[in-house]
Formats: structure tokens, C-alpha cells, sequence
């Protein structure tokens, strides 16, 4: 596609992938309006920092509120939909706000494009919804199982997508990325909160389940999934998987981190961090054979240079950071 002068809204623009995507799509030339989140402060997230910040049209306000989405969604042609609350130990103490967050957002998203006649919705799921792998690769067909009440959330959301396409023939594509990382992810994430505690000169550094594995993914190639599937003729009414098909323990991933920084570590673990045995997911592998088929899309970055990408970010933005607190 030719993105100069396509409309497009990137809702949780202000967020970790969010802003990673608005961007891009700037640079290809596409008319971004970003979607943040409002606050008092007026600040727009990792937008502040952006520096292509003042080529998007940058609206503040609550994927909850249908009127603040309309609004948003107004007279553009493609609506990449990220808005979401995304820790999973805080979902433990707060559902309901993820109910209101992801289900409700999710639904006022679909309705209005349903109403607006957008071209396509790119909707954003988790690979958290198939819960600990029955099978492995997991290809989109695996069972889905909320473990978390933040899978259980996104499972409604997804849902919800699947039905608006089904009954209303809204044209959304679902795009599943598994564990996503890179410059700007909060700390509530395993690998910032690794490389932060190693940059920190900590040599026992705390964590909680170190046994679970996950399908890493570099953020590049995730915006790159996302883009793909906004254009693949196919793509409507269809779920992705956007992962590496490559595994790593949470064990091995923090010491092949403290081997990228230069140091040798203990692994210390944290019980605040371990989750309910019940939530946990033990594992997590893609198959993203469909993505590959329907999108013409294969991640380009490695785990090994992503992660290096991401310890240089860190390092010159530590100021961020809290290595000592643990973040919900």
C-alpha cells in the first residue's frame, strides 16, 4: 500500500508498541491520528519524547468512553486498535477496570467502525489467551484459556471482534503478538526488569517463575506484522500469530542477558513475583506459518540483536527506571 495521505488512528499511541507503530506509519506517510490516553497532566506517553511528535494529530482520550472514540475514530480510513490494560499481576487486583478497559474499549472500537464504515480494524490480542500450550508451536486454532484476568479480558475482546466481523461484517483483522519487546517497555515486563537490575550493577538479580518459556519477539517485527496485516487483501475476518518460533526460559533469557551486558549473576527469587500457580503459563511457542502465508511477514530481528538494540536504549535511559521497586 501506498500510505501518503491514508487516514489511519493508532489508539494507546502513547504506549510501549503503540508509539513504535504511530511512528512508523508517520515515516511511511500515512496522516496519524494518535489516540493516548488523557491525564492531567496532559502529558501523551512515550509521545512526548517522539521525535516526529508534531506530524501526528494527537488526541487525548478514554477507549471506555464511546463519544471520546468516536471523536477519535472520525473520517479515518484504518484504526489500529492497542488501547489496553496489559499487566497481569495488576489484574489480580483490579479486573473490573480490564473488563472496562478491554472488553468495553474493544466493543465501543467495533461499534463506531461499524458505524463510520472504516476500511479495515486492526484489533490487538495476546498470546496469553491460549494459556500453557497444549501443543506446540501454538498455531491460532489452539484452545483459548484465561488464566489471568487480563487473558480472560482480551479472550472477550477477541471474541467480540470475531462476532462484529461475523454478524455485521465489520473487516477486522486480529493480530496476536506473543512477547513483545524493546526500547520504551515498561518495567513491569521480565526484560527490562532484568537488563534494568543488570545495568544497575546488581549481581543477584531478583525474579519470580524462572522455569516458564516464551516466544520473544523484537518490536520492530511486531509493527511490522501489524502493518503487513493492514494491507493483506485476505487478511479480514482472520487471526495472526506475530512470534519467533523460538523458545527461551525465563532462566536462560536472564542469563543471556547478563552475558549481552558483560556480568555474571545470581538468580534471586522474589515471591511477589511468582504468579498464583494456576495463572502461571508454563509455555508459550509460535506458529505464525499463517502470518508468514497470508502476510508475507518473518520477523527480521533476532532475539540476540534485539535484545542488544534494547540494553544500548536502557542504558542512556535508566533515569526511567526503578531497579528496586517492583512494578505491578
Amino acid at each position: 500500500m501506498n500510505w501518503s495521505g491514508k487516514r489511519v488512528l493508532v489508539t494507546g499511541a502513547g504506549g510501549f508498541i503503540g508509539s513504535h507503530l504511530a511512528e512508523k506509519l508517520v515515516e511511511a506517510g500515512a496522516e496519524v491520528r494518535a489516540m493516548v490516553h488523557y491525564n492531567a497532566l496532559g502529558t501523551w506517553g512515550w509521545l512526548d519524547r517522539s521525535a516526529v511528535r508534531n506530524e501526528m494529530n494527537i488526541v487525548a482520550g478514554d477507549i471506555a468512553d464511546r463519544d471520546s472514540v468516536r471523536q477519535a475514530m472520525d473520517s479515518t480510513e484504518i484504526v489500529f486498535h492497542l488501547a489496553a490494560l496489559i499487566a497481569i499481576p495488576y489484574s489480580y487486583h483490579a479486573p473490573a477496570s480490564y473488563v472496562r478497559t478491554n472488553v468495553e474499549g474493544t466493543l465501543n472500537v467495533l461499534q463506531n467502525a461499524r458505524d463510520l464504515g472504516v476500511e479495515r480494524v486492526l484489533h490487538t490480542s495476546t498470546s496469553e489467551v491460549y494459556g500453557t500450550a497444549r501443543v506446540v508451536p501454538i498455531n491460532e486454532d489452539h484452545p483459548l484459556q484465561g488464566q489471568s484476568p487480563y487473558s480472560a479480558s482480551k479472550i472477550g475482546a477477541d471474541k467480540l471482534a470475531e462476532a462484529f466481523h461475523l454478524s455485521f461484517e465489520v473487516p477486522v483483522v486480529t493480530v496476536r503478538p506473543f512477547n513483545t519487546f524493546g526500547p520504551r517497555q515498561s518495567a513491569r515486563a521480565v526484560i527490562p526488569a532484568i537488563i534494568t537490575q543488570c545495568l544497575a550493577g546488581k549481581t543477584s538479580i531478583r525474579l519470580g517463575n524462572l522455569t516458564p518459556t516464551r516466544d520473544l519477539n523484537y518490536v520492530g517485527n511486531t509493527v511490522d506484522g501489524f502493518i503487513a496485516a493492514a494491507v493483506a487483501p485476505e487478511a479480514p475476518g482472520q487471526t495472526f500469530n506475530l512470534g519467533s518460533g523460538r523458545e527461551i526460559s525465563i532462566g536462560d533469557l536472564a542469563r543471556l542477558i547478563a552475558s549481552l551486558v558483560g556480568g555474571e549473576i545470581t538468580i534471586e527469587t522474589d515471591d511477589q513475583r511468582v504468579r498464583p500457580s494456576g495463572s502461571e503459563v508454563e509455555r508459550l511457542l509460535a506458529d505464525s506459518t499463517k502470518a508468514r502465508e497470508v502476510l508475507g511477514w518473518t520477523p527480521q530481528v533476532s532475539l540476540e540483536e534485539g535484545l542488544e538494540r534494547t540494553i544500548d536504549w536502557l542504558r542512556d535511559h535508566m533515569e526511567r527506571y526503578r531497579p528496586d521497586v517492583y512494578v505491578l
